[in-house]
């Protein structure tokens, strides 16, 4: 996992922080997606300037009921001032830096003093982007909001593209140096995410008491996440803090749901995640958002059904649960899943070997003999496609890196490809090697044919 630093949009609704993330991303992400079968709102993307990358965050869809889709309608910012202040809090905790979100032309508003009252106890960098100034006329309008007594405000139109850039430049300047990785920590680093009451912090005290080890709190690699170590049968392991685990009673009631900060935190160091689905429920929108949200950070996953004890069951009852979850999920097929109880510590024994094995999948290498034979028997058995007589030839596939496994493959007319050749290429790829839980990357690169001497 990258340890990009996290850049939080906070505000009050319709300031234009969704409008303000997809303009600093470069592309609309609010409903898009590559992998067919799923489509889901996008809160979180990538972002690069002046050579400084970081992860973007944009909680402006957090006032909405299911905590995923983007800014509320409403003019009226009173309902949500609950909501926007959980906001503030987690950005506080969790964020590198924090944008404020503010309209210029409307002025400070109560909304606007309530989140900088909260953004006030950080020392964490704040900057205020006063937005919907389209105009140079109207930029002088930005400078009462430097009553909130935060940091610097920059007068922008997220719509137009004025000023976004000198944000950016405030940003990547606030942005802290990345944090030299510990070489010495050799531990398989697990992050447990789920919706809230999928018994999250349940499962951590059941791994913890089960295996009788005396866990010992450190700080992480911010200042707000503790980590716990284990150790289970020689192999050591580092369960990494997430949203509400094992400090329930101290947080606010709700907050749990406005977590994707925490979540993202959480992915950027680990090595495996485990999403907690509960089987009384079954399996909801927002559990297949994180599932989305596993399958882009490329991190290695187990799907853990919780409350499986709860469940009326008949001999039938497994089996048709697992296929309806993995109907769902079907842009993550090669995932394990495991039927457990948290609270009687059914199956919660086979969590730790699935983690190592999933662990081990991420760094399988694969011999560049074997995968150009491979592209071979794949090519002859379905041909890739053709244009006007000329078909479409690989030369030559190797795997670039592993965590997660990478592939390129070289090939005369990459752009000829279409998403089903590319799926089928994976499907054959797994059929040989499972890569059990883990997410690979496929690339494919042009190289002429004269390159080979042909």
């Amino acid at each position: 996992m990258s340890g990009k630093a996290l850049v939080a949009l906070v505000g009050r609704p319709n300031v234009g922080k969704s409008t303000l993330f997809n303009r600093i991303i470069g592309r609309r992400l609010a409903v898009v997606s590559d992998v067919a079968g799923t489509t889901r709102d996008r809160l979180y993307g990538d972002s690069e300037w002046n050579g400084v990358a970081f992860t973007l965050v944009d909680t402006g869809g957090i006032e909405v009921t299911d905590g995923w889709h983007t800014e509320p309608l409403s003019e009226d910012s009173e309902q949500f001032l609950p909501a926007i202040r959980s906001q503030a809090r987690i950005a506080i905790q969790d964020a590198d830096v924090i944008v404020q979100v503010v309209d210029g032309r409307a002025g400070v508003t109560a909304a606007d003093r309530e989140v900088a009252d909260i953004l006030r106890r950080t020392d964490k960098p704040v900057i205020i982007a006063a937005n919907k100034l389209e105009s140079m006329a109207r930029q002088n309008e930005a400078y009462e909001f430097y009553e909130l007594a935060l940091g610097q405000v920059i007068p922008l139109s997220a719509l137009h593209g004025p000023g976004v850039g000198d944000l950016l430049d405030v940003i990547v300047e606030a942005v802290p140096p990345a944090e030299p990785s510990d070489e010495a920590d050799d531990s398989v680093k697990i992050a447990i995410l789920g919706r809230p009451n999928t018994g999250k912090s349940t499962l951590v005290n059941k791994i913890l008491g089960e295996e009788r080890v005396i866990a010992s709190p450190i700080a992480g690699t911010t200042r707000d996440a503790i980590d716990t170590k284990l150790r289970w049968h020689g192999q050591e392991f580092t369960l990494i803090d997430t949203a509400g685990i094992r400090r329930r009673g101290k947080i606010e009631p709700g907050v749990e749901k406005y977590s994707v900060l925490r979540a993202m935190k959480a992915l950027n160091r680990a090595d495996v995640a485990l999403l907690l689905l509960d089987a009384e429920e079954g399996i909801t929108a927002q559990d297949t958002h994180i599932a989305g949200m596993l399958t882009d950070e490329s991190a290695g996953i187990i799907v853990l059904v919780n409350k499986w004890d709860m469940v009326e069951k008949d001999t039938y009852t497994l089996h048709e649960t697992e296929q309806k979850i993995r109907q769902e999920l079907n842009f993550m097929p090669y995932v394990p899943m495991i039927f457990i109880s948290a609270e009687t510590g059914q199956r919660v024994n086979k969590v730790l070997s699935t983690v190592l094995d999933v662990n081990k999948a991420r760094h399988q290498r694969i011999q560049t003999s074997d995968l150009n034979k491979f592209i071979r028997d794949a090519a002859t058995a379905h041909p890739p496609p053709q244009k006007g007589g000329i078909r479409v030839k690989f030369f030559y596939v190797t795997q670039a890196s592993v965590a997660p496994p990478t592939f390129i493959f070289f090939v005369n007319k990459p752009d000829w490809l279409n998403f089903s050749y590319k799926r089928y290429l994976e499907n054959e790829l797994r059929t040989r090697w499972p890569f059990m839980g883990t997410p690979i990357r496929l690339i494919f690169r042009p190289r002429s044919e004269d390159r080979f001497g042909q």
